[in-house]
């Protein structure tokens, strides 16, 4: 059974840099896209990016775009978040899941993920 457990979360000021991690065990994520998400209190969930099982096809939220990149190393069986020029309002429970159709060419944060992680917290504060 797939299992994801992201790490990397914690506290940062404004215009700092963190880089999640979304590791696997128990399969590979060889063959699947895998999406980042994030929830702040009182809000619902958000998709902040995707990327295709290729790697190849990357997809980010408007209010991420130029601070946000994702990238995957499948020998490492690992999907990561880098984040610069944090803001206050990127302060959330980031989870990453996974795009249960194989081999897709493309990615998106609007498909229905599945095999989510606990999330780790990153908050972003002076």
């Amino acid at each position: 059974q797939l299992q994801l457990v992201e790490s990397g979360g914690g506290l940062v000021q404004p215009g700092g840099s963190l880089r999640l991690s979304c590791a696997a065990s128990g399969s590979t994520l060889d063959y699947y896209g895998i999406g980042w998400f994030r929830q702040a209190p009182g809000k619902e969930r958000e998709g902040v990016s995707c990327i295709s099982s290729s790697g190849s096809r990357t997809k980010y939220a408007d209010s991420v775009k130029g601070r946000f990149t994702i990238s995957r190393d499948n020998a490492k069986n690992t999907v990561y978040l880098q984040m610069n020029n944090l803001k206050p309002e990127d302060t959330a429970v980031y989870y990453c899941a996974v795009d249960p159709v194989p081999v897709r060419l493309m990615c998106d944060m609007t498909y229905e993920y599945n095999n989510w992680g606990q999330g780790t917290q990153v908050t972003v504060s002076s």
